[in-house]
């Protein structure tokens, strides 16, 4: 009798579509909400991995040509006025906002040269600050992710764990086909999660990496920018 309930179980559980939209639709209301949940954010995880490493490729590719620019020997004035006043990337960003602040105090003439080093510094400080927090946008949801999906999935394993059992109590039969397929959407539910955990973690990794990386480049061009004014501010007070 009971190699023929075994092979009576094994049939019936072989007559059981365990593929994925079958499990998905065959799950209780609250796992197929979990289910939909970490599906959305993993969707929308890869939105944000692909716009991010498309916009660190672009902005570091155009810092290198504009320091390149830079270091030419052309003038500060000419590349300013080259740029069109409409920087596209956060170097850029940052060299306006500090030959705007030369130019304001040029304009208004050698009163203005006194405490001009701090309030360009101050203003390149402010950009930096401002640059950064635009292109860490979206990293925040990254991490979140990365650290709530498996415990979302987690959740929905349990609660269709407890549905197995309660459809067990129910029936008073432990038959394999009984218990296999609400296993199987709980494990479903679990890989969900991991599936939305995992390239988030490794891409919040990899931009935090990267950001910081550009963030120490933008610092270090600030530094070299502001001994260049400094060292003209000096020769404007000293022609004074």
């Amino acid at each position: 009798m009971e190699p023929d309930l075994i092979t009576n179980a094994a049939a019936q559980v072989a007559e059981t579509d365990f593929s994925l939209i079958s499990l998905f639709l065959r799950a209780d209301i609250v796992v197929k909400a979990v289910m939909v949940g970490l599906f959305a954010a993993s969707i929308w995880s890869w939105a944000i991995i692909f716009e991010k490493w498309g916009r660190l490729r672009t902005v570091n590719r155009k810092a290198e040509r504009f320091e390149q620019v830079f270091w030419s020997g052309q003038s500060l004035e000419d590349i300013y006025q080259n740029m069109g006043h409409r920087p596209d990337h956060p170097m850029s960003t940052l060299f306006v906002a500090a030959m705007r602040e030369w130019r304001r105090s040029a304009e208004i003439g050698s009163r203005a040269i006194h405490g001009l080093q701090e309030r360009i510094d101050r203003v390149m400080t402010v950009s930096i600050a401002r640059e950064t927090a635009r292109l860490e946008r979206g990293l925040l949801f990254l991490a979140t992710v990365g650290a709530t999906a498996p415990f979302i999935g987690l959740f929905g394993t349990v609660w269709g764990i407890m549905n197995s059992f309660q459809a067990i109590a129910a029936t008073r039969d432990t038959n394999l086909a009984v218990v296999a397929p609400g296993i199987a959407e709980a494990l479903f539910a679990t890989g969900l999660g991991l599936l939305a955990a995992i390239p988030a973690v490794i891409a919040y990794n990899a931009f935090s990496t990267s950001l910081n990386r550009y963030a120490t480049r933008l610092d270090g061009f600030a530094d070299e920018f502001s001994a260049i004014l400094s060292r003209q501010i000096d020769e404007t007070r000293e022609g004074a």
